[in-house]
């Protein structure tokens, strides 16, 4: 007999009715994986630094019934994590999916860069990472249903660049974090613990390098055999996907999202 279920094959991708706390929810990407999950049946909790931005997109959110709150915290705060998962587990009662979205660059050669620009940059990048997935870890442990991490990191966890000595080593912690947390809470405790490695894509700060006339644009393009830079919902699958069960088999990976930059 075949050993595979029909339930679980047509279910397999399905995040209906979990809770999905999402950080740097009213950033370029955060935004769009919050209302995707929304979108596929979650209930959303939203976090940033940003109340008034927070509260429009609850609004939006909400007038296409989806079911979402949100609270404002700053991820590299140790008291504002722990108020967070807290505010989430008294709207919702539980966290089943994290999906880290934030992050933060200050580009500067090393000659020219300060050490407190590089250590904030760490802190953004990395130690954050670690604070959330510490304090969200703790409650998926007490609930006892497991989990799902979903942490954006970035293709330059893999390679150097000129003036990202801050944002590749954080980007590479972060990538070497999520398969060390892996070991520590997936066989145990039933939490999947990914990475997604994006290349540039769309978002105020990066619109500039879109413009197809540019030098910027076009070396970007002779690196991606995709044949264009992406957008924000090309990653929409990967996060919903990661988040489901269709990859329980799947942990401590830091999954490349480049359209192929970094094959070439």
């Amino acid at each position: 007999m075949v050993n595979v279920e029909k339930g679980f094959v047509n279910n397999m991708f399905s995040v209906e009715g979990k809770v999905a706390l999402v950080t740097g929810a009213t950033g370029a990407l955060g935004c769009v994986l919050a209302k995707a999950y929304g979108y596929a049946g979650a209930k959303v909790f939203m976090t940033g630094r940003n109340a008034k931005k927070l509260q429009a997109l609850q609004d939006e959110f909400v007038a296409e019934g989806i079911d979402c709150a949100y609270a404002v915290a700053d991820p590299q705060i140790e008291d504002d994590v722990k108020a967070l998962v807290a505010a989430c587990v008294e709207k919702y009662g539980e966290v089943n999916i994290l999906a880290i979205c934030h992050g933060y660059n200050k580009p500067a050669n090393i000659l020219d860069q300060s050490v407190a620009d590089w250590q904030f940059i760490m802190d953004a990048d990395c130690k954050s990472v670690y604070i959330v997935c510490k304090y969200v870890a703790e409650q998926m442990v007490k609930q006892g249903k497991g989990g799902k991490m979903v942490v954006v990191t970035s293709q330059r966890s893999k390679r150097g660049m000129a003036g990202y000595t801050g944002y590749c080593t954080s980007k590479g912690g972060a990538d070497l974090m999520v398969s060390s947390m892996a070991c520590d809470l997936t066989a145990k405790y039933g939490i999947n613990v990914n990475s997604i490695c994006p290349t540039v894509f769309r978002s105020e700060l990066t619109e500039w390098m879109f413009d197809p006339e540019s030098e910027v644009y076009k070396n970007f393009l002779k690196r991606e055999p995709i044949g264009r830079l992406a957008e924000p919902y090309d990653f929409v699958g990967f996060a919903l996907f990661l988040s489901s069960e269709a990859s329980a088999f799947m942990t401590g990976g830091n999954y490349d999202c480049s359209g192929g930059y970094l094959t070439c």
